[in-house]
């Protein structure tokens, strides 16, 4: 039996995910992100010393590259609404409870052991690469209370702050971070 003949229809389709004034915003937010991490590489890749700050500037283009492309396409509730479908059609949907916490957990481990990494990794590269780093740290909390998707969660980070809803403030607060950390450690190598 197919999801259709099921009777399931998912709420996903291609398009613009969030075309709303702060989504947008956030969207120009990771570009402006990207370019600055990506510039940050760029010069990192003249200094041989550098190598492991170069892997962390590679390591958080990727990662912004990847959420700015989320941001608007809003893939994770196609994922979402594809293991909905597949757990009805194979008829485990009511224990999925146990799986969406293994889920949220193994997306908080990873998240983790990265920033664990990137840190470790930062040690040599002086404050610029560290406020970038606590600014994928923002990041990876946000994308973790985004996946673990509580209805109390929810609720918590749509509430609003200074006119903002709590979940915009979260995830342009951490890619201020990055962004910052970026711009400084691109002063930082063309001073050098």
């Amino acid at each position: 039996m197919t999801v259709e003949e099921s009777g399931w229809v998912g709420r996903w389709s291609p398009g613009i995910g969030d075309p709303t004034v702060a989504g947008w915003v956030t969207v120009i937010a990771y570009a402006v992100a990207l370019f600055l991490c990506l510039r940050a590489y760029r010069r990192c890749k003249l200094f041989p010393e550098a190598a492991a700050e170069r892997r962390i500037w590679g390591l958080l283009s990727a990662g912004l590259l990847a959420l700015g492309i989320n941001k608007q396409l809003d893939l994770q509730t196609a994922l979402t609404e594809a293991a909905r479908g597949l757990a009805r059609q194979q008829g485990w949907y009511e224990g999925r409870r146990p799986i969406q916490a293994a889920f949220v957990l193994g997306v908080a481990v990873l998240g983790a052991l990265t920033a664990i990494w990137m840190w470790r990794q930062a040690r040599k590269g002086g404050p610029a690469l560290r406020h970038a780093i606590l600014g994928a740290v923002v990041l990876t909390a946000f994308v973790v209370i985004r996946a673990a998707s509580f209805h109390y969660v929810d609720i918590l980070i749509g509430e609003s702050l200074v006119g903002l809803r709590l979940n915009v403030i979260l995830e342009l607060g951490g890619i201020g971070w990055v962004a910052y950390g970026a711009s400084k450690v691109s002063e930082a190598r063309r001073l050098s």
